[in-house]
């Protein structure tokens, strides 16, 4: 059974420390990451929060008091340079990290990945989660409670019930279990208004993001039976709406909205080549169908980044490799 040993005692004895998370990040991981630097900075630590991304309009909620900094190598090299421990958190690839890969690389100091995610690459031999967990933040949660770091309070308690609650898809997902609604019962009694971080998170959308929706939605095709839905984003979608990047976060869903479709497939034209966004049930596992285009993530979510690839090159590819997975089951 996994402990938490090491990681008290290089809490215990170390006094700075460096948190980072993926590129595009969601609500679990700029929620495990707040959650974190809450609990580090009561126990009298010295914390810096740099990610790749800018933080996404719906979630600026879980920092307000705005800890979290875009990376900058002229500024923050020399600070991850200088700080005792790294954690990585809600990734275990290093090159989610984006821009931050190459610095990142190149530390010999402790770095430490609490993650749920499978296949995991073994940039540390300090990984902390795992597949059976439902979000990174639960992991958090969890360490924080079995080390008695620190008092569970809402300043901890909200982004990590945040985290939670968007990667189980409001207790709907596979990964839900008896243990998911007891920890969001200790969360809620920490003063947390679920309500309102349903609203903060799906409810204050700027226009441009609704418009930015209303385009992808007008390319949604159905093929094989309606068993396989795709959609696609362009950047002249965004340079028309006036969208960002990460407002595209949870536009995939609508693909598995629709009856009968097993495999849901958004792509996106980014600036140096394009990703896409994998989705799928009924025993369609769509990780594999992710790992075949250099991608990887959870079998019902996965992922891909194709560098220098187009859409009009890939989408015939990737739909003609997704027919195979609909035979799965």
């Amino acid at each position: 059974m996994q402990t938490f040993n090491f990681i008290y005692e290089v809490i215990k004895n170390n006094n700075s420390f460096l948190l980072t998370t993926h590129v595009n990040p969601d609500a679990d991981a700029i929620g495990s990451e707040i959650a974190l630097y809450q609990i580090l900075k009561k126990l009298n630590k010295k914390v810096f929060v740099i990610n790749h991304s800018e933080t996404p309009d719906n979630l600026i909620f879980l920092d307000e008091d705005k800890i979290i900094e875009q990376y900058n190598p002229d500024i923050h090299d020399q600070i991850m340079n200088s700080v005792d421990v790294v954690f990585i958190l809600d990734l275990n690839r290093l090159n989610r990290t984006v821009s931050m890969e190459r610095i990142l690389r190149s530390l010999t100091k402790p770095i430490i990945c609490i993650d749920h995610h499978q296949d995991p690459e073994d940039f540390t031999p300090h990984h902390y989660g795992g597949i059976d967990y439902s979000s990174t933040g639960s992991i958090i949660f969890k360490m924080n409670k079995e080390l008695n770091l620190v008092e569970l309070d809402k300043s901890i308690a909200l982004p990590i019930y945040a985290a939670v609650y968007t990667d189980t898809g409001g207790f709907r997902y596979e990964r839900t279990t008896p243990e998911t609604h007891y920890m969001a019962a200790e969360l809620l009694s920490a003063d947390v208004d679920p309500n309102y971080v349903c609203e903060m998170i799906y409810e204050k959308s700027k226009i441009s993001k609704i418009k930015l929706l209303g385009e992808i939605l007008n390319t949604l095709t159905l093929i094989e039976n309606d068993q396989i839905c795709y959609m696609k984003v362009t950047r002249e979608m965004f340079e028309k709406t006036g969208a960002k990047d990460n407002d595209t976060e949870g536009f995939i869903n609508y693909t598995l909205s629709i009856e009968g479709v097993k495999i849901g497939l958004l792509f996106y034209e980014v600036k140096h080549g394009i990703k896409i966004s994998f989705r799928s049930r009924d025993n369609s596992y769509i990780n594999k169908l992710a790992a075949e285009f250099g991608g990887g993530g959870h079998i019902y979510a996965a992922g891909a980044r194709i560098i220098d690839g187009t859409l009009d090159d890939y989408i015939p590819k990737i739909l003609s490799a997704a027919k195979k997975y609909l035979k799965q089951n």
